[in-house]
């Protein structure tokens, strides 16, 4: 029983290293921040987040019991990897994209973040 569970925190360990080394691969070598910006998000995401499973694992069949700790941590980094990477790629739209570039959307509306500029006018105003 305890080859077997050897085995399966060693398997995933490897394919979390997988994952990290794919992700670390598509940040050094995707052409521009956009498509460089998907590798650390999703791949290391979840490579670190099977180191963290397995270590949990190892702790639950070796140690003093369940860790909640890494579970804790697992939880935290997919929570807030999508949000930061989301918020990475809205600063590089607005840095980079101007809003006669986008797409026009459905009705009315503008894009988030894309906000009409009120035109300033160069005449004097009178009193």
């Amino acid at each position: 029983m305890a080859f077997v569970a050897e085995l399966i925190v060693a398997l995933m360990l490897v394919v979390a290293g997988i994952f990290g080394l794919v992700g670390s691969f598509g940040l050094v070598k995707l052409p521009d921040a956009m498509t460089r910006l998907h590798a650390p998000t999703k791949a290391t995401t979840v490579g670190v987040g099977g180191v963290l499973i397995a270590s949990m694992l190892h702790s639950l069949m070796f140690g003093a019991g369940l860790s909640f700790h890494e579970l804790m941590i697992t939880l935290f980094l997919f929570l807030t990897a999508p949000i930061t990477a989301h918020f990475i790629a809205k600063a590089q739209l607005h840095r980079h994209v101007s809003q006669h570039e986008t797409s026009k959307p459905v009705g009315d509306a503008h894009w988030a973040g894309y906000q009409p500029v009120p035109e300033v006018s160069d005449a004097p105003k009178t009193p």
